[in-house]
């Protein structure tokens, strides 16, 4: 059993990774030399672009016309290479004691290539069922692609039966991760000379309480749960991100803002969370602000959100993937994917792709040649089983 992932896949990443997806960038480029591949072997496929129309995603088909299939979903946004010790070039792939070193090779341009790879055996076999390409954009920072291309799933030809998301699990089928609730709150103080604090509304004070009640509710969640087995942590965690405010000592900043998550098990709903949140900062922190100024107070934004995905283990589709992979369990992540979106759309879906997750966005990201190998067979074998 060979450990070396097949020529025509390195070939394909190569190409790939040569191509800046960074998620601020237009991945237009990247997009037109997947068409045209498909194009080559008269595969038809669908785009559907952002609102400025400077990104698109496209929905491959591959088969038969008739519903259903499998769907193969891969992002091909990456996160930025800046401030980063890379070795090398990050986007001219180096092969090395094994690995594949590039940004994105893990995440997730690693299987990306390994589904373009086989397109033209794909188009080439019997299929009793299609195969959907989806290839996507903004995973890193919205996952707005994935809900324009679950938009357009309007028909038979474009919506498959299940999914499989091929984020990097070490090829280790994956049936729920968390879900992820990102926020941006804003503090609106009174400025004033801090010899005079009772005469303003100190923003960064009033943001650090907030502050301090997110860190107290998740040592609250982690003593008192509720508690899921099979993710690490096993409950829902609070995080705080970043913070700013303010311009020099001697001034009550009448500014702040920082930025938070909650990543939410199953049995916690990321909304009502942040309902606590708001309640507490309402009735403790807001009172004494507005006392002096009225126009004091916190704002919200929800600047990202993605469901989190829970497939049932006696599901067929996880039967199946266990089947293909040889895996004799299935796990649960705490990171989030596209998965959840589609399996809200209806579509069960299974996360299984190449790469460490420990791996991805670090400076000489990688993959192995023995997890891409791997990733080949479980392909190959899917394709056996569309075929018969």
């Amino acid at each position: 059993m060979s450990t070396y992932a097949p020529t025509q896949t390195i070939d394909l990443l190569d190409r790939l990774v040569a191509f800046d997806t960074t998620s601020r960038n237009s991945n237009l480029e990247l997009i037109d030399f997947i068409a045209g591949l498909l194009s080559a072997h008269d595969v038809p496929f669908r785009l559907s672009h952002n609102p400025d129309r400077t990104k698109a995603n496209l929905h491959a088909r591959i088969g038969p016309d008739v519903p259903g299939g499998v769907a193969l979903s891969g992002h091909v946004d990456t996160v930025p290479v800046e401030g980063q010790a890379w070795t090398g070039d990050p986007f001219t792939l180096r092969r090395q004691d094994g690995k594949l070193l590039a940004r994105g090779a893990c995440d997730m341009k690693g299987f990306v290539a390994a589904c373009l790879a086989l397109v033209p055996e794909l188009a080439a076999r019997r299929l009793v069922r299609p195969v959907h390409l989806f290839i996507t954009y903004d995973e890193e920072i919205t996952c707005n692609g994935a809900r324009r291309l679950i938009e357009t799933l309007d028909d038979d030809w474009a919506r498959p039966a299940v999914c499989v998301v091929g984020e990097p699990s070490s090829m280790q089928p994956i049936l729920a991760h968390k879900g992820k609730l990102d926020l941006r709150a804003r503090v609106r103080g009174r400025t004033g000379h801090s010899s005079t604090p009772a005469l303003g509304v100190n923003a960064v004070q009033a943001a650090a309480e907030a502050i301090a009640w997110v860190a107290a509710e998740a040592r609250r969640m982690a003593t008192e749960g509720p508690f899921e087995d099979g993710f690490d942590p096993p409950c829902t965690t609070a995080h705080v991100g970043t913070v700013s405010g303010g311009t020099i000592l001697n001034i009550i900043p009448d500014l702040a803002h920082f930025t938070m998550e909650f990543r939410t098990i199953p049995a916690d709903d990321p909304h009502a969370l942040f309902a606590r949140l708001r309640d507490h900062i309402a009735t403790t922190i807001e009172p004494a602000m507005h006392a002096v100024d009225p126009a004091a107070g916190f704002t919200y934004d929800v600047s990202a959100e993605l469901p989190g995905m829970s497939l049932p283990p006696a599901h067929p589709l996880a039967d199946l993937v266990r089947q293909l992979t040889g895996a004799n369990h299935a796990g649960k992540v705490s990171y989030g994917t596209e998965g959840g979106f589609y399996q809200n759309a209806g579509i069960p879906t299974i996360i299984c792709g190449p790469g460490d997750i420990a791996q991805a966005h670090k400076p000489d990201e990688f993959v192995t040649e023995e997890q891409m190998a791997s990733c080949d067979r479980f392909l190959r074998r899917l394709i056996d089983r569309l075929t018969g």
